[in-house]
């Protein structure tokens, strides 16, 4: 057997169907189109999903449910992966180096889910209050620097319209001529 010999197996390849070359191809004239209508001219296409004007089904449907665009900036750390590290003192620079959290996480939060027996010092990491609770009996401490709080804007007091007293005294005076009549 030589390379230059090799052929596919009789009647696996096929040449490709040519349409529009005379009538007795029997593709000729509208070359398998039909007569007229969008499909037979050039160009007539619709996206899928299109049904003639109707209003489609994907567009029928209510909208449901909700994709946060910040899901994936807060990562979970288990108690457990805590246990597994080597680091003594963690921070999200550790959490990442170690594989634990994603490169593109911006904060970390330690949830309660296995065991900790190891002394860990977390240093601006979130915690849930079951693992905060787990940390603190095994020892160990977690820092956190609290944010700095906004000056609070003072309320605008609303003013009250003054009714002059001009006004005030020519009512009286309406009320007392109205009595003595």
């Amino acid at each position: 057997m030589k390379l230059n010999s090799l052929k596919p197996a009789a009647g696996s390849k096929q040449s490709r169907h040519r349409v529009g070359r005379g009538v007795a191809s029997g593709w000729g004239k509208t070359a398998g189109r039909g007569h007229k209508g969008q499909r037979a001219r050039s160009g007539g296409f619709h996206k899928v999903g299109f049904e003639g004007g109707q209003m489609p089904l994907h567009r029928r449907l209510p909208k449901r449910g909700f994709n946060s665009p910040t899901r994936d900036d807060v990562a979970e750390v288990r108690t457990g992966e805590l246990q597994l590290m080597k680091a003594a003192e963690i921070d999200l620079a550790v959490l990442k180096a170690e594989g634990i959290v994603p490169r593109k996480a911006l904060a970390a939060k330690v949830i309660l889910s296995g065991k900790l027996e190891r002394k860990v010092s977390l240093k601006e990491i979130l915690v849930s209050k079951g693992a905060r609770s787990m940390i603190e009996a095994a020892g160990g401490t977690i820092q956190i620097t609290p944010k700095p709080e906004a000056p609070k804007k003072p309320k605008k007091e609303k003013k009250k319209k003054a009714k002059p007293e001009a006004e005030e005294g020519a009512k009286d005076a309406k009320g007392a001529e109205g009595a003595k009549t």
